[in-house]
């Protein structure tokens, strides 16, 4: 392996921060969702209630609240009432009368069931609106909420009312919502025309009869029916519809069953920005200190020793963030105990999933600011986006680079420092392209997409379909235990697999690869998408690259 930049040399550049170019850090905090998730559940249920699939879902509810509010529903609260006995240590019916004007009660319970009917809709739609905040209260807190489909259009961002929209309660956060009417006169809702009145918002159409389960980020259809979930056209990118259904099978795809709707708000706000990835993407070029990229299953050898070196060695200061979708993650990780081992001055684990706190928490900073070295681990990378992008603590991971430093990663911490985030699809991870994490990679270098465990997963033709969707960008696959170092625009390929490298620029000969394929001891330059040396090859040069 190349040597790296050494740990005096290191030190030498971090007092020489005002003599180098600062990366480029255009990643906007107040772009994307804070609140990543709901805490309790939500049940929409478009139509009546049936006792039996409630039964089943709030099984060991231990508190259970019916509200009614229709007196012409007292019948259906008592069947409900009758079915969660069994399954609940507590159920109590509550009665809001015609003239009451007491808020719905969220005390002294886990589960809230709202009963109303077409009687007195007004009133349901007036008793929820004036309870607005105790529910989002009770949400927030853990509990579940179960509305009818006469409530369910309040619990988005607006009320979808021909021109005349009147906000929600907002508790499907940037959400507009629309109950199908199970007669055949319903009208059908301009979903293009409604969605770009109202930027940044998902559209939800909800058959009559379905009953849609949203617990934490994910929605899933239950029983009979079907949602369908809508995003307008933009200036770059076209409308967008998927409908699920309730789950066929355990072969049956994630995404005909489930949608996940942190993905989707980001979609739907990726369609107010300017387009990405952009037609001339920045150069594949570090600037300053070192990128080592691996693509999981384990390191090269003698990588970590060449990471804490290049970090400063004794004089190291090391972070590591791990990949996890938890709020918490313990601090006792083997990887702080190994650096110590080693000598290393300072090692930090930072984790968050509050967006605030990686903006604005001082003390959860710290580390950071005087870092010299950043290793991300593996797992989801759509969690490194949901925590970091456009945050403060983004931002200074690129200074750690930018006074040269050496950042590293593998697998899910080998895609997320590219510009372009591949395969970050929340739901599964079988598509490489994400629609709504696209720009969710850190940016440590631009003008790449990056895949890893390549030929172990035959990831191969997902990376063909990325690159001529956008030839812009070279395409990158990593092996397993193998790695690229690079330094300005050169690759080094280092560890037993190899690199697979897609330009478009390239003609393809018919019945040959796409792409070039590089071993241990190969480079090749990013920026000038060209090899420098094929160690496979018997001219390969051997001296010092």
């Amino acid at each position: 392996m190349r040597k790296l930049t050494s740990g005096v040399w290191l030190l030498v550049l971090l007092f020489a921060v005002s003599a180098v170019h600062a990366q480029k850090f255009d990643e906007r905090f107040n772009d994307w969702p804070v609140e990543l998730k709901i805490n309790g559940r939500l049940v929409l249920c478009c139509g009546d209630y049936e006792p039996a699939m409630l039964a089943d879902l709030f099984d060991n509810q231990r508190r259970v609240r019916i509200c009614l509010i229709e007196k012409a529903k007292a019948e259906l609260a008592g069947s409900l009432a009758a079915a969660l006995v069994p399954v609940s240590s507590s159920v109590t019916i509550t009665r809001h009368e015609k003239d009451d004007k007491t808020k719905i009660e969220t005390d002294d319970c886990e589960t809230l069931i709202l009963v109303s009917g077409e009687e007195d809709e007004e009133r349901a739609t007036k008793l929820v609106r004036e309870s607005a905040d105790l529910l989002r209260k009770f949400v927030d807190g853990g509990g579940t909420l179960a509305v009818d489909g006469r409530i369910v259009p309040l619990l988005g961002k607006a009320v979808l009312n021909g021109d005349d929209n009147v906000d929600g309660i907002g508790l499907v956060p940037d959400a507009l919502i629309h109950v199908d009417s199970a007669e055949s006169d319903s009208v059908a809702v301009d979903w293009n025309s409604a969605l770009t009145a109202r930027p940044r918002s998902v559209g939800m159409q909800l058959e009559s009869g379905t009953t849609l389960l949203f617990s934490g980020r994910n929605m899933l259809v239950m029983g009979d029916g079907a949602a369908t979930f809508h995003l307008p056209s933009s200036e770059f990118l076209p409308a967008r519809t998927q409908t699920i259904r309730k789950s066929s099978g355990r072969r049956q795809a994630p995404e005909d069953f489930v949608v996940d709707w942190t993905e989707w708000r980001r979609d739907s706000i990726e369609r107010t920005l300017d387009q990405f990835p952009p037609a001339v993407p920045e150069e594949p070029f570090v600037k300053n200190g070192t990128l080592m990229i691996i693509g999981g299953g384990g390191m090269p050898g003698g990588m970590m020793e060449e990471f804490v070196e290049a970090a400063g060695g004794e004089q190291a200061r090391l972070v590591y963030v791990p990949c996890s979708e938890s709020d918490d993650v313990s601090g006792e990780q083997g990887m702080l105990r190994a650096w110590e081992q080693m000598g290393v001055a300072s090692a930090t684990m930072i984790h968050t999933k509050d967006r605030n706190k990686a903006n604005t928490d001082e003390e959860f900073l710290a580390p950071l600011k005087d870092a010299t070295g950043i290793m991300f681990g593996g797992g989801r990378q759509w969690n490194f986006s949901d925590s970091y992008y456009g945050t403060k603590a983004h931002e200074l991971m690129k200074g750690v680079l930018e006074r040269g430093g050496v950042i590293i990663g593998s697998s899910a911490g080998a895609s997320i420092q590219a510009r372009y985030l591949a395969r970050a699809t929340p739901i599964g991870n079988f598509r490489i392209m994400a629609p709504g994490y696209e720009r969710g990679g850190l940016g440590f270098i631009g003008g790449v997409a990056i895949d890893q465990h390549f030929s172990q997963r035959g990831r191969q033709k997902d990376m063909t379909e990325l690159v001529h969707k956008y030839p812009q960008l070279l395409g990158i696959g990593l092996d397993e235990a193998t790695a690229i170092v690079v330094q300005k625009s050169k690759a080094e390929i280092v560890g037993r697999g190899k690199v697979y490298f897609y330009d478009c620029n390239q003609p393809v000969v018919e019945g040959q690869p796409d792409y070039t394929a590089l071993p241990n001891g190969s480079f090749y330059d990013l920026a000038e998408r060209k090899v420098l040396v094929d160690s496979s090859k018997p001219d390969a040069l051997t001296k010092d690259q």
